[in-house]
């Protein structure tokens, strides 16, 4: 999910300088979602697991 985020931000970053800033506010936009995205997915896992009692595995 993060590899998402990564791309849409390069993305982002490359149309700036490019001058397409409708698409780079675009770009940014969907990486802010996908982020916020996984940041609580990471949460709930981080609960899920503190919960059950099991260690997360490296």
């Amino acid at each position: 999910m993060l590899k998402w985020t990564f791309t849409f931000l390069v993305i982002a970053i490359i149309a700036a300088i490019l001058g397409f800033s409708g698409i780079a506010g675009a770009a940014t936009s969907i990486a802010k979602v996908i982020f916020l995205i996984f940041i609580v997915l990471m949460i709930i896992s981080f609960i899920l697991n503190i919960t059950r009692g099991k260690a997360p595995k490296p």
